[in-house]
């Protein structure tokens, strides 16, 4: 569901009525449905809310600042993939206590920062990242709080860019290394705690499958690190996916109701009925990492068409927003609805719509 619909001909967001918006402060313009977000964010909250849990915001979907402010408030932890991200949490007034700290490359700047601000975890995705870790927190005299990313080469069946669990993606430790990782760590890094496992198999999920598989195949080894290193959480990632064919229509509950089952995207509901049950007896506390599912049919980018351009092979419409203001169609091809603020109702022309950038790339649709 979103804030998005069409009122008495005009596309509005929530109460407010897009024009307008468009008036007051000119074009490009990003716009957010502020219940829209928290309507996701609780509505996953409440689907694992049977078993100790963390929804930590992917603040790589939208480090807007109101949007993070807008979620601390709310109590959200955060995952965030740079200083720069963890920054701009506390800015907004977030916990770093909160925040776990995931990707493949992270500067000893980075590190120490995380550190000194006391964040809840580092996701570590390398033997070599770990041992790193281990020496900058040695010359801080602290210990460092950390989970290793467990590759469970699981398909997650989704565009090769966003597949992060298969064995030839550069995340994570394989599977079957980890518990001698954890063993040498134990013995050998005196100044990291082990204190959680991570896991995190791609993005824009739309079926339950990968799911249960990736959660299944790592069960008995986030319950074995529990009972030989004393690992307190299992951060079992994000991605599920979003509507984006549709994406407008998809805001209204009859939308749903008229797919039949098989066509449905997945759920919030049915991720969780399908996954507490799987989780529910571990001992452990969840961490979610949601993302593009809190916020990527809660927004849009709002553009003016500059004039119509008639060539030979096609018909462009010209716009003043760019591929640097919506990067997705540019770099591969992502798929976004496009709406008028007028509600159509004559016939439909099959036109480009680009920006003003001088790349071909440089397109909408």
């Amino acid at each position: 569901m979103h804030g998005f619909a069409y009122r008495h001909g005009s596309l509005h967001c929530e109460d407010v009525n897009l024009q307008t918006l468009a008036d007051e402060h000119g074009t490009p313009l990003y716009i957010y449905s502020a219940n829209t977000i928290l309507d996701h964010y609780r509505r996953l909250d409440q689907a694992l809310g049977s078993i100790d849990h963390e929804v930590a915001y992917a603040v790589k979907a939208n480090s807007n600042l109101s949007v993070l402010r807008l979620l601390a408030e709310a109590h959200a932890g955060f995952d965030i993939v740079s200083g720069g991200e963890l920054f701009r949490v506390i800015k907004a007034g977030g916990d770093p206590a909160k925040c776990t700290f995931a990707g493949v490359g992270k500067t000893r700047a980075e590190i120490e920062y995380a550190l000194q601000q006391g964040i809840y975890s580092f996701n570590v995705e390398s033997e070599e990242e770990l041992r790193y870790l281990n020496e900058v927190a040695a010359d801080l005299g602290v210990i460092a709080p950390a989970a290793v990313r467990v590759n469970p080469n699981v398909d997650a069946k989704t565009h090769k860019y966003i597949s992060t669990g298969r064995s030839e993606n550069k995340f994570g430790v394989d599977f079957d290394a980890i518990p001698d990782l954890y063993a040498r760590a134990a013995k050998e890094l005196a100044h990291v705690k082990l204190r959680g496992l991570q896991m995190h198999i791609g993005s824009q999920l739309t079926s339950i499958d990968p799911f249960i598989e990736a959660v299944e195949k790592v069960a008995p080894l986030a319950t074995h690190l529990k009972v030989t290193h004393g690992i307190e959480f299992w951060s079992i990632g994000g991605g599920i996916g979003i509507v984006y064919h549709g994406s407008l229509d998809s805001g209204d509950t009859g939308w749903w109701e008229s797919k039949p089952e098989g066509e449905r995207p997945l759920t919030i509901a049915q991720y969780g009925e399908a996954l507490v049950p799987r989780l529910e007896h571990l001992g452990l506390k969840i961490l979610l990492e949601p993302g593009r599912l809190i916020v990527g049919n809660a927004g849009v980018l709002l553009t003016k068409c500059l004039f119509e351009k008639r060539g030979k092979a096609k018909t462009f419409k010209v716009v003043d927003a760019g591929m640097n203001d919506l990067i997705r169609p540019a770099l591969y091809e992502g798929h976004h609805e496009i709406a008028p603020l007028k509600e159509p109702t004559g016939e439909t022309r099959k036109v480009d719509v680009v920006g003003p950038i001088c790349e071909s790339g440089d397109f909408f649709c």
